[in-house]
């Protein structure tokens, strides 16, 4: 490869955003799911103390896996897309994951059904969005 020249990447379309994709950040997933691990984020700072430890750092830890995971994965398509399709994956996991700290959040009184709801849906569509991302990576005639 010639000096100073970078490795072919894989443009795609973000059928959300309808733009072509250069960067994990013009990914509109990355973009809710990095959102709404900083909301979390925030509010998990207020559980009670003997929490943070528990739940509130577990909840800190998959919020920002989601996050991670787009951006690892895209930077690895480069190389391999199933590495792509592989960490979209375990987006996808956390995604799922975080439905299941936020119950917990939830049901022991740190969250109101309000803020459970939005999260839980937030969530629910970040896990769509990257199912739907993994598919059409993994038919190249789609992107």
């Amino acid at each position: 490869m010639p000096e100073g020249q970078k490795p072919e990447i894989r443009l795609m379309r973000d059928e959300h955003a309808g733009r072509t994709v250069r960067s994990f950040e013009d990914l509109e997933v990355f973009r809710k799911a990095y959102r709404l691990a900083l909301e979390l984020h925030e509010a998990s700072l207020r559980f009670p103390r003997h929490e943070q430890r528990e739940l509130a750092q577990q909840m800190r830890r998959a919020s920002k896996s989601v996050c991670a995971n787009i951006a690892e994965g895209f930077a690895k398509q480069r190389l391999s897309p199933a590495e792509f399709r592989r960490f979209l994956s375990i987006g996808i996991g956390s995604a799922d994951e975080m439905r299941v700290w936020i119950r917990f959040a939830h049901d022991l009184g740190y969250v109101d059904e309000a803020v459970w709801r939005r999260w839980r849906d937030g969530y629910e569509e970040i896990a769509r969005m990257l199912q739907g991302l993994r598919r059409a990576w993994a038919d190249p005639r789609s992107i």
